[in-house]
């Protein structure tokens, strides 16, 4: 794959993406000169971020630009990807109080907002037009940004996963297309490892943390490709349908053939091995292809490299997207600084500035959340591959459950898996039917 970059830092929709955002106050009426007195009214505050480890990158572009329009400072703090929901719990529920701002994954704003971790923002969006929430992807703001009837999220980052192959290992091995289907795709992941695995090389690096973000995206990637869901249309638990048993033998299937050893393999791992050119498949984030084609990241798959959907349960079939992480603006509980920390969050979320994450140098690890910035012209002259197979969130993607005590129905979800692809339960049907009977109890009412 090639791509022409422009130069780091382009600011040329930031601008008018700040000064659109400052000319709204709380209710959403103020008048541009109104937002030029916002600007002057929080210069010299400081508001305090806290972010996953994966979004370093966007953290440092977001406060340095928004420092630059506002004169506002942003103090980033970055954790592990599955400890951002328990440290924004644990700093509010302890007084300390040190967050203003938060980005964590959607699953969790039910559970954040039960225990009064974040607040509710029905209110500032309803009266914030210029928010303009229909050009979110509609997949998408459903379940990042409501918890029942409330909204206590603004979509931040999209976060679908899709399937990257290297197009040298495949031509290698006799694969002129990458995989349409989950069955097609054990085949090639099985031929490759055979071929070359004692050279180093593996059909795949499969994540098999034991993390509802890592393991849990694997599962979930192959439960939207037999067209599978988590909840039935009532809103009850079925994850232990036939989809849901056909996508836990699918991920057994290639669990012996991926690198070694799955059950270890995490974020770092597995692009680890992507970057060097020692696996021919990785389901991953669409960013990855940003950093892919940028070596100044140690990539060593420039130009060999490419990108499409995640395989389907049978050949024809749409493709349909993943939403297997994805993170959530929202506003810490006890903040004092609810309207300065709504003010960001609207600029955050703004078309123009989810735009230029996309493609900012160095990587964001940023992925669509709008279906203007998805449409950027700059997004697809650069990544027009990754934009098309990100319109695959544009209808019928899959989410997971959100509420109270979703979290803890993943972790559970991911906590069996793991177990049975380790010889520890019985059947996939049994497994399952183990889990549902989990979730029926955290999750029927």
């Amino acid at each position: 794959m090639s791509s022409t970059r422009s130069a780091p830092g382009r600011l040329k929709f930031l601008a008018a993406g700040v000064v659109a955002a400052l000319t709204l106050s709380a209710c959403g009426s103020a008048s541009a000169a109104e937002g030029d007195a916002f600007a002057g009214e929080y210069e010299g505050e400081e508001l305090n971020l806290l972010l996953n480890a994966s979004h370093e990158g966007a953290g440092a572009w977001l406060a340095e630009s928004f420092e630059k329009e506002t004169g506002v400072t942003i103090n980033v703090t970055t954790v592990p990807y599955d400890e951002i929901a328990s440290t924004l719990t644990l700093d509010q529920q302890s007084g300390a109080n040190v967050y203003d701002v938060s980005a964590p994954w959607y699953v969790s704003l039910g559970d954040l907002a039960a225990d009064g971790s974040i607040q509710p923002l029905t209110e500032f969006v309803e009266g914030s037009p210029d928010l303009d929430v229909d050009d979110f992807i509609p997949s998408i703001w459903q379940p990042y940004a409501h918890v029942g009837e409330e909204i206590y999220g603004v979509p931040f980052d999209g976060d679908i996963h899709a399937l990257f192959y290297n197009t040298e290992i495949l031509e290698r091995n006799g694969f002129d297309a990458p995989p349409a289907t989950w069955d097609e795709y054990a085949e090639q992941v099985q031929t490759i490892t055979e071929n070359e695995g004692d050279e180093g090389v593996y059909g795949a690096a499969v994540f098999g943390e034991q993390s509802p973000l890592i393991l849990g995206a694997s599962f979930a990637n192959r439960l939207a490709g037999f067209g599978g869901e988590f909840l039935d249309d009532s809103g009850a638990p079925a994850i232990n349908s036939a989809e849901a048993v056909s996508a836990l033998e699918a991920l057994e299937e290639t669990w012996d053939d991926a690198l070694p050893t799955p059950a270890e393999t995490d974020f770092g791992a597995g692009n680890s091995a992507w970057f060097a050119g020692k696996v021919a498949f990785i389901e991953n984030w669409t960013d990855l292809g940003v950093r892919s084609q940028d070596p100044e990241s140690g990539s060593e798959v420039v130009d060999k490299w490419g990108v499409t959907y995640l395989p389907r349960g049978a050949e024809g079939e749409k493709p349909r997207a993943s939403l297997v992480a994805g993170f959530s603006w929202v506003v810490a509980g006890n903040s004092e600084k609810t309207d300065l920390a709504q003010q960001f969050i609207q600029w955050a979320a703004s078309s123009e500035v989810n735009s230029e994450l996309l493609t900012a140098l160095p990587p964001t690890g940023i992925d669509p959340n709008r279906v203007s910035s998805l449409e950027d012209t700059t997004y697809g002259e650069e990544f027009p591959e990754l934009q098309e197979v990100n319109r695959s969130t544009l209808d019928g993607a899959l989410a997971w459950p959100t509420g109270e005590n979703a979290t803890e129905a993943a972790q559970i979800l991911t906590d069996e898996i793991a177990a049975h692809l380790s010889g520890q339960r019985g059947s996939a049907q049994e497994t399952l039917d183990g889990v549902q009977a989990e979730w029926e109890r955290l999750l029927g009412d």
